[in-house]
């Protein structure tokens, strides 16, 4: 693949809004003008940052495998440093993207099915509300009203395990959708467990290797420290993700955006990967609920394309996030589509991001920041440069 890195700087509460006529040249794919791109992205996010405060971001572009990196402001406040396609950001729940790549990777290998109950791979479960929940249940967010979180109260497997043994659902498996990370945890314990290694050893001596992604974690070594941005909260307080049961399988992952970019060419077969491990991300394209506004897949989210961005925005709205939305499973599910917009969101404390693509384009973007905005932002801006770059392609 071919890599177009540009920089790009910015005052870091610049409003300043580009004045260009982005899309005045008639160009091609074949003769996209980079400056063209870089106005475009210039136009979407020195505004964003300086409404929210974002010390630094950079976003990561890909183009019929050409790709474009632009960075903006710093990863640190204290040090100053300048951040580069190659910093380290948390990327929140987009870490669900591979819990559901490893899952899938595991049924390929023969380790488990995704159509058996939870609690046939958790004996502590047997008994419970898990008799009747599927794997594929806990990838899609069907499984019932769990919370969001796992409660304070549990710290350690045992105590979740209890938890999870005595939780009453509202909902029937398969009705509802409810956004929680302790479904996509639970998957993912039971993956890796599957794999005879823990969740972090089945990413990074698993996935990200052969995924091609060589400065992925879900620990940060001390080598790379000096790579791994500082987060801002709300309050601009310096915070990074803590530990916690299911974090990792649920918000884990620190990456950089040419990892990013590089796994969302991937979902897009884009690279040459063993067959398994293809069609495991292929796989998570598959859809199996009509959730209204958009089709759940095995966490990655889709709607049909081309869409405009109110449509898409319906998905990220408070309600769908933190509400119990009906859904209706689709039978028999989905086979992956070319001519969707695909993505995820996904936040911690200190940090942002935001993942896009439209397959039958080859068309993707990555935003990583290293502070926490709200959602419709991200969607926004991610829209307003794909779209811009169909644009520019005309």
């Amino acid at each position: 693949m071919q890599r177009h890195t540009l920089l790009a700087t910015m005052p870091l509460l610049s409003g300043v809004l580009l004045t260009a006529t982005l899309f005045s040249n008639v160009t091609t794919a074949q003769t996209l003008n980079s400056k063209d791109i870089q106005s475009l992205v210039d136009s979407a996010v020195k505004p964003l940052m300086a409404e929210y405060g974002i010390p630094g971001a950079v976003i990561g572009i890909t183009i019929e495998g050409k790709q474009y990196f632009y960075q903006y402001g710093v990863s640190s406040k204290t040090t100053g440093q300048s951040v580069t396609e190659h910093t380290l950001f948390e990327i929140g729940s987009i870490s669900k993207t591979f819990t559901a790549t490893l899952a899938n990777y595991a049924q390929i290998e023969g380790k488990l099915s995704l159509t058996d109950m939870a609690s046939d791979y958790v004996p502590a479960l047997k008994g419970s509300h898990f008799d009747e929940i599927s794997l594929i249940n806990l990838a899609t967010h069907t499984a019932g009203d769990l919370p969001m979180q796992v409660p304070d109260k549990v710290t350690n497997n045992a105590e979740l395990m209890d938890y999870l043994k005595h939780w009453q659902p509202s909902f029937a498996p398969g009705t509802h959708r409810n956004y929680a990370n302790p479904s996509i945890g639970l998957l993912g314990m039971i993956a890796a467990q599957s794999l005879n290694k823990t969740f972090e050893q089945a990413l990074e001596q698993t996935l990200f290797p052969q995924l091609g992604m060589t400065s992925s974690y879900i620990q940060v070594p001390s080598s790379k420290m000096a790579d791994y941005a500082q987060g801002y909260n709300k309050q601009d307080i310096p915070v990074r993700v803590n530990p916690g049961v299911l974090a990792d399988e649920a918000y884990g992952v620190k990456t950089t955006a040419t990892d990013l970019l590089h796994f969302v060419e991937a979902n897009m077969q884009m690279h040459p990967l063993a067959k398994p491990l293809q069609t495991a991300l292929d796989e998570t394209h598959t859809g199996y609920f009509d959730v209204g506004m958009m089709t759940q897949d095995m966490i990655w989210e889709h709607y049909s394309y081309p869409i405009d961005l109110d449509k898409i925005l319906m998905g990220h709205t408070q309600e769908v996030v933190f509400g119990s939305t009906p859904v209706k499973p689709i039978v028999p599910p989905l086979a992956p589509q070319q001519n969707v917009w695909i993505n995820k969101t996904g936040s911690t404390g200190g940090f942002a991001a935001y993942a896009a693509f439209i397959p039958a384009q080859k068309l993707g973007i990555v935003l990583l920041s290293n502070k926490n905005y709200p959602v419709p932002p991200r969607v926004t801006v991610g829209y307003q440069i794909l779209t811009g770059i169909e644009k520019l392609q005309k």
